[in-house]
């Protein structure tokens, strides 16, 4: 069988993958790193478990033994009549045994010691319940004189139930430092007060309260709910509103505010952060339920605020079953893989347990970055890291033959608009020949489908980022439109990412660590901002739904305006804006614009299954033709002038207003 023609689930695998395959086979002990299980860990694990069994048999069985002993000088008012006594030692045995066996079938012997839930209490009393029915049962059909008593067993019950439990939660709060008399090393436990007295607020207090060692004391609750007032949750009192907070701290000191409000406003978060940032106070927010649910941090993992808490945006429901069967047993391409987008793309991508995850990036330095964060996250048996510069025809023709990509991403992009409008030569090569080359690339090697990260800024363009992002998206339809191409070619189209390099947030910090001022182009100009991670979300449900052609729009919320967004940063700082802080308008920088715009004017939106995703579908052009002015342009690049070339650009894209020196 040649190595074209070898598959594995339906899809090309590579000779080493089927080698591993066979030696799996032959092997059980064979890791998916190619490496093999280590048989003294295998022994030592197995050792581990033995020996936490039988603690747990010794102290379950001196528990049970106390308590029956206990049952009977109760019942006989510690006077036990001598009949009884003669017997115990057989009673002992086989009401324990019966005890023993059934903790065992209520999964009790697999439990840690030290870790105690509801869920063991319950299994805990069924034990017990069914130890002393059987008790009943054999008293009642044996009829034997010095069989235990009624009111023995009965007592038995209770108190081997409360002793087990009392055993398994001594331990866990052995465990979780609860006897360490209130201190952190030695260091007095830090006063802090909870904003939210709901779910969120409750369980985080309740984590505070059993998590001694992390020196933090929950000593009040604020929340705007009337009704929650003057009453107690895990003993922390609700004390009044949030706007109460600096007449609180002065009569109870608090070190810490903490804001656990995950269904409040972006507004109602803002109001509380200007309250607290003029009382002096600089809260922490708990982490999001994403990260929660994924398992990245714990409720106790708190964080200083961010400007995306301040945004207010709903979280985004996901199609995950659909993003699976997408990604799930295929070789997936990332390229610019250690960005903003690509990175993340790979973190989510990877998630869904691609086949092979291919991280392709010129830059070593950031793609070693994302490899060992991936690497960590226990993605490293399928991730392939990949330095690789996407305007190198051979290096990457011999990626697309090695690995037999079925999805690409296409991140790799310059993105900065003053910079690329003062050399309009390198956004051209980087984001209209590199995407060309990487669209034909995924034609002749029929690959399932391309997604191209494009931008807002795409939209009658007025900078030459956005104008060659344009011309990349013309291509991509192009390429669709011809007959006889079996892949799918989309673009998604999104705003500014929150905190990605080269964004306004991560310079107003800069700005504002150094003293100030902050500087905004102009006091009207406005954005659309979506976070990283429902940025690469959407973009993946977009996958999901491209037929090809398509152009997608992610639904960016309302556009904020930048000074505004200056401003929510000071007050994150805990200063004022215009006072501690100024804020100096510089004028708008070549390419940019007042504002970003939806659509162009020629596209027409369909809808999509997915609420927050818009399709936009355009008449492409002739892909001979269009193919001929790209070559053209590519060849007379080298020799124009910037102004030249972006008039060039302007040919083949009508509604691009470009920046122009002084004639």
């Amino acid at each position: 069988m040649s190595f074209a023609s070898q598959r594995f689930w339906g899809k090309k695998v590579a000779p080493q993958d089927i080698a591993f395959q066979e030696n799996a086979k032959q092997d059980p002990g064979c890791r998916a790193d190619g490496g093999a299980l280590s048989g003294p860990s295998l022994l030592q694990g197995k050792h581990n478990a033995i020996v936490r069994q039988a603690v747990l048999l010794v102290l379950y069985t001196v528990s049970l033994t106390l308590s029956l002993w206990l049952s009977y000088e109760l019942r006989f008012d510690f006077n036990v009549p001598r009949e009884f006594i003669e017997h115990l030692v057989f009673i002992l045995v086989l009401v324990i045994g019966v005890k023993l066996l059934a903790l065992v079938a209520f999964g009790q012997f697999g439990s840690l010691l030290s870790y105690f839930s509801v869920w063991d209490v319950q299994k805990i009393f069924f034990a017990m319940l069914v130890s002393a029915l059987a008790a009943l049962g054999v008293r009642e059909i044996a009829g034997i004189s010095w069989a235990p008593p009624r009111a023995v067993i009965i007592a038995d019950l209770m108190i081997s139930f409360l002793g087990i439990c009392s055993l398994r939660m001594g331990f866990r709060l052995m465990r979780e430092g609860y006897f360490r008399n209130g201190t952190n090393d030695g260091a007095p436990r830090r006063r802090v007060g909870v904003i939210g007295a709901g779910d969120a607020g409750a369980s985080l207090v309740k984590d505070l309260l059993v998590r001694r060692g992390l020196g933090l004391m929950p000593v009040a609750f604020f929340d705007d709910d009337r009704r929650k007032w003057r009453t107690s949750i895990h003993g922390v009192s609700v004390v009044g509103a949030p706007e109460g907070i600096p007449e609180f701290i002065a009569k109870a000191k608090l070190d810490e505010i903490v804001i656990a409000m995950p269904s409040a406003t972006g507004k109602r978060i803002k109001e509380i952060v200007l309250l607290l940032s003029r009382a002096g106070i600089k809260p922490q927010i708990v982490p999001s339920f994403e990260q929660l649910l994924t398992g990245e941090v714990h409720l106790s993992q708190l964080r200083p605020i961010e400007i995306h808490d301040l945004l207010g945006r709903a979280p985004v429901d996901l199609e995950a079953s659909r993003i699976s069967r997408l990604v799930q047993t295929r070789v997936v391409m990332v390229t610019g893989a250690g960005g903003s987008i690509g990175s993340e793309l790979c973190r989510q991508i990877a998630a869904y347990g691609p086949y092979r995850l291919l991280l392709v990036e010129r830059c070593e330095v950031q793609l070693f970055l994302v490899e060992q964060e991936l690497r960590s996250l226990g993605h490293g048996d399928k991730i392939v890291p990949l330095v690789a510069d996407i305007l190198d025809p051979r290096r990457m023709r011999e990626i697309f033959e090695r690995f037999h990509v079925n999805l690409v991403f296409h991140a790799a992009a310059h993105k900065h608009v003053p910079l690329m409008e003062s050399q309009p030569h390198e956004a051209f090569r980087n984001n209209v020949v590199g995407t060309k080359l990487i669209a034909d690339l995924s034609r002749d090697f029929h690959v399932d489908r391309l997604v191209l990260i494009s931008s807002d800024k795409a939209i009658n363009p007025t900078s030459v980022m956005g104008a060659t992002k344009r011309l990349a998206e013309l291509y991509a339809q192009v390429l669709q439109a011809s007959s006889g191409t079996g892949t799918k070619f989309m673009a998604v189209r999104f705003g500014n990412v929150l905190g990605s390099s080269g964004s306004v947030i991560p310079t107003f910090k800069r700005q504002i660590a150094a003293g100030g001022p902050v500087t905004v182009t102009h006091p009207d100009v406005t954005r659309y901002f979506m976070t990283v991670h429902e940025a690469v979300g959407l973009v993946l449900q977009s996958a999901t739904q491209g037929a090809g052609g398509e152009i997608f729009v992610l639904d960016m919320g309302q556009p904020i305006k930048i000074v505004d967004l200056a401003r929510q940063l000071i007050e994150l700082s805990g200063m004022q804006p215009d006072i501690d802080i100024a804020i100096e308008f510089s004028g708008l920088r070549p390419g940019e614009k007042l504002f970003e715009e939806l659509n162009h004017h020629s596209e027409n939106m369909t809808p999509t299954d997915h609420g927050k995703i818009m399709r936009f579908v355009g008449r492409p052009a002739a892909l001979a033709t269009f193919e001929a002015d790209l070559r053209k342009l590519e060849e007379a690049a080298g020799s124009l002038d910037g102004d030249h070339l972006k008039r060039e650009i302007q040919r083949l894209i009508p509604e691009y207003t470009p920046h122009l020196g002084p004639s």
